[in-house]
């Protein structure tokens, strides 16, 4: 029997398929006069990565939810990696993650119901990894295979982490390398050499818990997950929101081993184009390969996290601790046109 190719049923993949940040920006404008809700301490203002409600005693809960096309041809790294997406948004405020419901929409005349299992199977194992239930969902029969999760969780309100309060000295971190949409998209084209395989998906299937740990570290200002807007996108949007521009030293950036050489190759996702004609005019000069990484869509990316300076070493300290071995990818910079710069 011939494996199954999710990938080839879904005109995008995994983040690649967000609506572009400007298009975004004009359907989320209102008119409307709408209440004020004093215990909503993050809400969709600063773009933040999940909203938080403060439920008393010093306590917020989290609601987030993700849900995308295929990035990957296997069903259960399917549903394993848009798991990971969608925690990974607790993560990133700096919560625990308590429950999560499955998002499913599915082509049940094109695709079996067994397949569908299989994406399930794989949700689940992420969220027996992360402690939690799957505790239930909802589906629709649709065109194409879609999935995801709407993930709920706890926050000590004085330890979340936003995404706008990042301070000049600030030093940048991502917890995991560049390069998912490209070796994604290189997959979909049948460029991908099966000894590379392996090497996006072992990225987008980690679960970024690190982030509830990160929470405790004081001299962490601010911290958001890096996903289809690309690392540009949502630097741009942690330095607008904290008034802060910032200077990116390239080539201290993590990448996926290879990745350069399927850049060569052409495989370039479309998202790549759709960010930087969003916030290009933001960004100083780029080279070519540099506009291809830096806008990027990342499904299951890593974490971007502002430290203050004097925390350099117990945050690397705590990032050794956690397996991984982190250096400054960057400084934040009071703020200046162009908003990021790269060295």
């Amino acid at each position: 029997m011939t494996p199954i190719r999710l990938t080839q049923y879904s005109h995008g993949a995994g983040c690649g398929c967000k609506i572009s940040p400007s298009v975004l920006d004009v359907m989320l404008k209102s008119s409307l006069v709408l209440p004020e809700h004093k215990e909503l301490l993050v809400g969709n203002s600063t773009k933040d990565d999940a909203a938080v409600f403060d439920i008393g005693n010093g306590q917020g809960v989290i609601s987030t939810t993700d849900f995308f096309m295929p990035i990957v041809d296997d069903p259960t790294d399917f549903g394993k990696i848009a798991a990971c997406n969608a925690i990974s948004d607790i993560y990133a405020m700096g919560g625990k993650p308590i429950m999560a419901i499955a998002i499913l929409g599915w082509p049940v005349n094109i695709l079996a119901p067994e397949i569908a299992q299989q994406v399930l199977d794989g949700a689940r194992a992420i969220c027996a990894e992360a402690g939690i239930p799957l505790a239930g969902g909802h589906s629709i029969d649709a065109p194409e295979p879609i999935f995801g999760l709407a993930v709920t969780g706890l926050i000590n309100n004085e330890q979340i982490k936003r995404n706008n309060t990042a301070g000049v000295g600030d030093l940048l971190y991502l917890t995991k390398p560049l390069g998912i949409g490209i070796m994604t998209t290189a997959e979909k084209q049948g460029k991908l050499l099966a000894e590379h395989a392996h090497l996006a998906p072992q990225e987008m299937k980690a679960l970024n818990i690190i982030g509830q740990k990160f929470a405790a570290l004081e001299t962490v200002t601010a911290m958001t997950d890096v996903t289809g807007f690309a690392l540009l996108g949502h630097l741009l949007e942690m330095c607008q929101g904290s008034n802060v521009a910032a200077i990116v030293d390239f080539k201290q950036i993590p990448c996926i081993d290879f990745v350069n050489d399927y850049i060569d190759q052409g495989c370039i996702p479309g998202g790549c184009e759709r960010n930087f004609t969003s916030y290009g005019e933001d960004v100083g000069p780029l080279t070519p390969k540099q506009k291809t990484l830096l806008c990027d869509p990342q499904t299951s990316g890593g974490l971007l996290v502002a430290v203050q300076p004097s925390g350099k070493l117990a945050f690397e300290a705590l990032c050794q601790e956690n397996g991984l071995n982190l250096q400054p990818i960057g400084e934040l910079v009071a703020a200046t046109s162009p908003t990021v710069s790269l060295l």
